[in-house]
């Protein structure tokens, strides 16, 4: 399996790219990793890998790219001047068949606006949507969506965040019924923004979904759902704010059992129930994020992940790659497109209100603002 990596994002720069592409080889010896970036310094980097994973090196190639995405580049400056950078060189190389998946953890909005233009997207989809997975009781995870890729959405749009989540934790994660609910300030159905209540007589009227009704903040963490959908604003707080809370706690209890001598002989006691809680809690496990709707495999890595997370990241792209997620989007999402217009129609008979979904006008133009 060929994996595109845009070797040159992130805030730790092409090193923890490098060791985390090697590492992810060394974890699955089928993978073939492509490194999109300067020649010479990816090769000095690869030749200081630590010697557990030097034997890597023979399945990482170097595709020379000279310019680098800056992260405080605009998108619709990436999309007018970024043909030599890494990323879009990354991205030509998935669209033109040369990998099956591409990873970057550069400027989410230039590898969103690049992204669209090289693959395109699927099922009618008219942006794509970022989804993570995040940790939830008992060992379990549930998929959030949108996290800032589509900031002030339409109900239209929250429909089609429900549809690709739901499609994404059946096939990849194996549920026969994974459990959808839309977030909102209440479980009310008064409460709630107008596209957050229109899309909830949507998604209660289509046939073959688990839909759930409203779910609050509290209930994201509860095992109760295993999708849930809201626009990028709320989204991507929502997952800063957990993976802040989630190291505090760790640091917390960590201070808690070194505050004394008693308290440090408990803790030495509960050392290996504290690395376990430590790896359940670190955002760094559920590092990658899924780039939804493209007609590619595009997996977004958080901008400040070391190795580790960045080997979780390509861990994520060959999940995707092995379960087809893009083909199994197009077919299901076309399937049920009829669906939706239905439940659209239908609502606006029961309601007397009006659900519009965007033309390719307001498209055009809403993606242009969001990129500028």
């Amino acid at each position: 399996m060929r994996i595109a990596v845009d070797a040159m994002g992130g805030d730790l720069g092409p090193r923890a790219t490098v060791v985390g592409a090697a590492s992810a080889v060394m974890a699955d010896p089928d993978l073939e990793i492509r490194l999109f970036g300067p020649a010479r310094q990816l090769d000095e980097e690869i030749s200081r890998l630590p010697r557990p994973l030097a034997a890597a090196s023979s399945h990482l190639w170097i595709e020379d790219a000279p310019a680098v995405v800056r992260e405080d580049q605009r998108p619709a400056q990436a999309l007018r001047h970024g043909r030599d950078t890494s990323m879009a060189a990354m991205l030509d190389c998935l669209a033109a068949g040369g990998a099956e998946a591409g990873v970057s953890a550069g400027n989410t909005g230039a590898l969103m606006a690049l992204a669209r233009r090289a693959l395109g997207t699927v099922g009618g989809v008219p942006r794509p949507a970022i989804s993570t997975a995040i940790p939830t009781r008992e060992e379990g995870r549930c998929y959030l969506l949108d996290l800032g890729a589509n900031v002030d959405v339409e109900a239209a749009r929250l429909v089609d965040f429900a549809l690709m989540g739901e499609v994404m934790a059946r096939h990849v994660d194996g549920l026969a019924r994974p459990r959808v609910a839309l977030l909102n300030v209440g479980v009310e159905g008064t409460k709630g923004t107008a596209s957050v209540q229109r899309a909830d007589e949507v998604l209660r009227r289509l046939p073959g979904m688990h839909y759930v009704g409203f779910i609050e903040g509290d209930g994201i963490f509860s095992g109760e759902v295993d999708v849930v959908v809201c626009d990028g604003f709320v989204g991507n707080a929502v997952l800063k704010a957990s993976e802040g809370l989630a190291r505090m706690l760790v640091r917390r209890v960590q201070a808690t059992f070194e505050a004394h001598w008693s308290s440090r002989l408990v803790g030495l006691l509960a050392r290996p129930a504290l690395a376990r809680l430590r790896r359940e809690l670190d955002p760094v496990r559920y590092n990658g994020a899924s780039l939804l709707g493209l007609a590619g495999i595009v997996v977004k890595s958080h901008g400040s992940a070391d190795a580790a997370g960045f080997h979780f990241a390509v861990a994520r792209a060959v999940q995707e790659v092995r379960h087809g997620l893009p083909d199994r989007l197009a077919m299901e999402l076309d399937h049920r497109r009829s669906a939706v217009d239905s439940a659209v129609v239908d609502d606006r008979v029961d309601s007397g209100s009006r659900i519009i979904a965007p033309s390719v006008t307001d498209v055009a133009g809403d993606d242009a603002s969001q990129q500028e």
